[in-house]
């Protein structure tokens, strides 16, 4: 079974490429992240054709999140149970729902804007409802993952200069720290291998020649329990979608499972 995380940013934009990855890599379920649409303009009919159901959390111009399945989606959940909110309001972050024999959680967590903007504040909070969600999925005997872009570096090497981030988002003690708690929750980070380089970064910013230069990070993670993580026969960030005309600045995280 092939399972995927990939931030799409604007699925409008990125949709012909999307179905062909899809077709390509032989992908079962696709945890999607920054939909950037709203729940009726989704290409549903496309990626039916496709042989793919989704399940969407997505409201308009921002965020949103779907999982795409071709072995099955049951059990949805739309939302983060206990969703803090930013002024005011839940935000389309999470989704969760079942394929086959794994159920599978697709996040795209606040990004924290600033140490000292109200949107860092919500970040950790953000985390911390998320664990409480995912706990006893965590600890149960069915393969589960928390899939998706997580906005944090879990360690100075998922940079690629540490100190180009000194005083920023993404790095700081108390988001590694959120992460280091989630794990707590009985998940581990299912590393990937990189297609090149020595680090497998999966976000490259578009500014300042980000990827051709490889000055990347690894904030897009696949957090599995005991279970998931013991099925786990490969991982790997496929770079050469990242490539080319019309690329998202995230490439898909791709793990194979035994189950």
């Amino acid at each position: 079974m092939r399972i995927a995380t990939w931030n799409v940013n604007s699925i409008t934009a990125r949709l012909p490429r999307l179905l062909a990855w899809l077709e390509s890599s032989g992908t079962d379920v696709l945890c999607l992240q920054e939909a950037k649409l709203a729940e009726e303009q989704f290409p549903f009919d496309q990626l039916r054709e496709a042989g793919y159901e989704a399940a969407v959390n997505a409201t308009g111009r921002w965020n949103g999140v779907a999982v795409i399945s071709r072995v099955g989606l049951e059990d949805v959940v739309k939302g983060l149970p206990g969703d803090p909110g930013y002024d005011g309001a839940p935000e389309p972050r999470a989704i969760s729902a079942t394929c086959g024999p794994v159920r599978v959680w697709s996040v795209y967590v606040p990004n924290g804007r600033e140490v000292d903007h109200p949107h860092y504040a919500y970040k950790l909070q953000w985390f911390e409802a998320l664990k409480a969600a995912v706990a006893g999925d965590a600890a149960g005997s069915r393969p589960f993952a928390v899939l998706g872009d997580y906005n944090v570096a879990p360690t100075d090497d998922d940079v690629f200069d540490v100190a180009a981030f000194e005083g920023l988002t993404h790095v700081t003690p108390a988001e590694r720290a959120a992460l280091a708690s989630l794990r707590e929750a009985g998940l581990s980070d299912v590393v990937p291998r990189p297609l090149k380089y020595d680090h497998p970064f999966t976000y490259w910013d578009y500014r300042q020649l980000g990827f051709p230069k490889n000055r990347g990070m690894r904030i897009d993670l696949v957090y599995g329990n005991e279970p998931f993580a013991k099925a786990v026969s490969d991982a790997y960030v496929d770079r050469e979608e990242r490539k080319g005309k019309g690329a998202s600045d995230h490439a898909p995280v791709v793990v194979d499972l035994d189950v």
